[in-house]
């Protein structure tokens, strides 16, 4: 006998709706709030629309095993034999976020295959794990945002079973997974959404396509479950929210809220700590700022101002979006005061831009930082890292900076020792004219940044993609190995030192000496962090005397510290 399904859909439009499994076409009845139900024969399945017999994958679907325009799969997540009972969780604060891309950290670009490499993670002091968007996309490979199967696992990874495997192991080595998601738009290619439901509005759109409609609550309750399901059933402990900016939401309570508070109910049913951190380049604190205090009470949020402000002091690149960080002061402000852009003018944007964080209340963990990240490489028209142009001393004040300073460090996958790969942007979409028209949006792009378009790579060449992937055999040489031996040195340092783990705004001093491109950061009271982005040698007055740690080798001190250019040291 066929073991039986209970299929469920929400589709408040229709007049007539089908299950298709196998062979057979199941009718299903309607029930209150637009959704439908049948039981019929477990199997692939998809649904079928009015008397349109094309058949949909589900917009719930767990599996999409041949691709995100077929059918569906049936899968149970509570069959996997979890063994994290001992788990009991790792906040963002004090914490090292790693992100990562699935499909180029390794050769392999699967689940399984990253699971091998966490003992490195673990050797540079990492304690949370951030996978680029992993869901269901069209095509091979993709950054992940271009996904339309919110619930399902991409099965080149692996699948959603190769993912839990991936937590299993990350816990067991005492990291925890943050997982990025992406709910403010849907792909371009197998999106049936709106075949089903009012799941997108038709009152705005972003850069990316029309808004999703949190208007509709079902809509909502699609978001918020899925915010529930990674967390539940997947067990991650974080979610990195793609581009809060572009969630148009005028309810009295706001999507980003309402996620803070169930996730908030959730975490206290689990008995382990569940964080949710936003994207935005809005420089807004209400997103941090706790409920209580009017705000929408998420945990922290990126601040690319900290990324600008530390590229131009090193790279001295200053077109585009970079113009107003040419001053070492926005890096200094910056790291004082937590945004450059607090109500300033920007001039890439011709506005004033940002509002001020309070940071006698605020704790300076809940910016997350980085020299290097997915957008900032791979939204550049060659995809490439600054490693191609600073010297090893460069790219450890880089990582001093990020390990010593007062916000969370976050690493994009293989800066720890300075690859030579880029990260590109890739798709493959196998419709020919969205490919096309892919690549002349990326073109389009570059206008207001001034690089250069023909060195641009074709985002669908399958070479463009292999380019992007880590090298692992790079740590054997000469020049891998003694970045990468900085970075262990900053993770031990890091745990021992109090001070660089302080939460507190107030406890920090920054000096600017703009013409000598010298800056001076007191830590907690305990640490002083002293870095030369000048072209000079410069002799800095110091108070403290013993280097913990030095990125250069002529670094010393005697009367004051004396600093190369380009170098940098931490001293207690």
């Amino acid at each position: 006998m066929n073991q039986q399904h209970d299929y469920r859909v929400w589709a408040p439009q229709a007049e007539r709706m089908r299950v298709a499994v196998g062979d057979a076409s199941v009718e299903m009845v309607r029930e209150e709030g637009g959704w439908w139900h049948a039981t019929a024969p477990a199997g692939d399945y998809g649904f079928q629309v009015g008397d349109d017999d094309a058949v949909l994958p589900d917009p719930r679907s767990l599996r999409q095993p041949k691709g995100v325009h077929e059918r569906s799969r049936l899968w149970d997540a509570s069959e996997h034999a979890w063994g994290d009972a001992h788990w009991t969780g790792r906040p963002i604060a004090g914490g090292v976020i790693y992100e990562l891309h699935v499909g180029t950290f390794t050769r392999e670009g699967t689940l399984d295959a990253a699971a091998e490499r966490l003992d490195h993670l673990l050797e540079i002091g990492v304690t949370h794990v951030e996978l680029l968007p992993v869901n269901g996309f069209n095509g091979t490979h993709n950054w992940g945002y271009d996904g339309v199967a919110w619930f399902a696992v991409h099965e080149g990874y692996g699948g959603p079973a190769a993912y839990q495997r991936f937590v299993d192991a990350a816990h067991a080595a005492g990291l925890a997974v943050v997982q990025d998601v992406v709910y403010n738009h849907l792909g371009p290619s197998g999106n049936y959404l709106p075949q089903f439901g009012p799941y997108l509005s038709s009152e705005g759109r972003s850069t990316w396509g029309e808004h999703v409609n949190l208007a509709e609550p079902e809509v909502r309750r699609y978001v918020l479950d899925n915010v529930r399901y990674w967390f539940e059933h997947m067990h991650v402990d974080a979610l990195r929210l793609d581009a809060v900016h572009a969630l148009h939401d005028d309810s009295d309570v706001h999507i980003l809220e309402q996620m803070a508070i169930e996730t908030a109910a959730l975490a206290a049913h689990l008995g382990r700590p569940l964080e949710l951190i936003a994207e935005s380049d809005m420089n807004d604190p209400t997103l941090i700022t706790p409920r209580e205090g009017g705000g929408y009470g998420l945990d922290a949020q990126w601040s690319d101002d900290f990324h600008h402000g530390l590229h131009v002091a090193l790279t001295r690149e200053t077109h585009g979006y970079y113009e107003d960080f040419a001053p070492l002061q926005a890096l200094a402000k910056t790291i004082e005061r937590g945004f450059f852009h607090d109500g300033t003018y920007s001039s890439f944007r011709e506005r004033e831009h940002g509002h001020p964080i309070d940071t006698e209340r605020s704790l300076s963990w809940r910016l997350v930082v980085s020299a290097q990240n997915h957008d900032q490489i791979g939204n550049r028209a060659r995809g490439d890292r600054i490693t191609e142009v600073l010297s090893e001393s460069q790219l450890l004040c880089a990582a001093l900076l990020l390990y010593a300073g007062p916000s969370t460090p976050m690493l994009f996958m293989g800066e720890e020792w300075g690859a030579s790969s880029p990260f590109q942007f890739f798709t493959s979409h196998p419709e020919p004219e969205l490919g096309r028209l892919t690549g002349e949006g990326r073109l389009a792009e570059f206008e207001r940044m001034g690089w250069d378009e023909s060195v641009v790579p074709d985002p669908q060449d399958p070479e463009t993609f292999e380019r992007s992937k880590l090298d692992w055999a790079e740590l054997r040489r000469e020049r891998h190995a003694r970045v990468l031996d900085g970075y262990r040195q900053l993770a031990r340092l890091r745990r021992e030192l109090p001070a660089l783990t302080d939460p507190h705004w107030s406890r920090n001093r920054v000096e600017c000496f703009e013409e000598a491109g010298v800056l001076r950061i007191e830590r907690g009271g305990a640490a002083e962090i002293v870095i030369n982005f000048g072209d000079a040698p410069q002799a800095v007055p110091v108070t403290r005397r013993s280097i913990r740690f030095q990125t250069h080798p002529d670094v010393a001190i005697s009367g004051e510290l004396s600093l190369p250019p380009g170098s940098g040291a931490l001293l207690t």
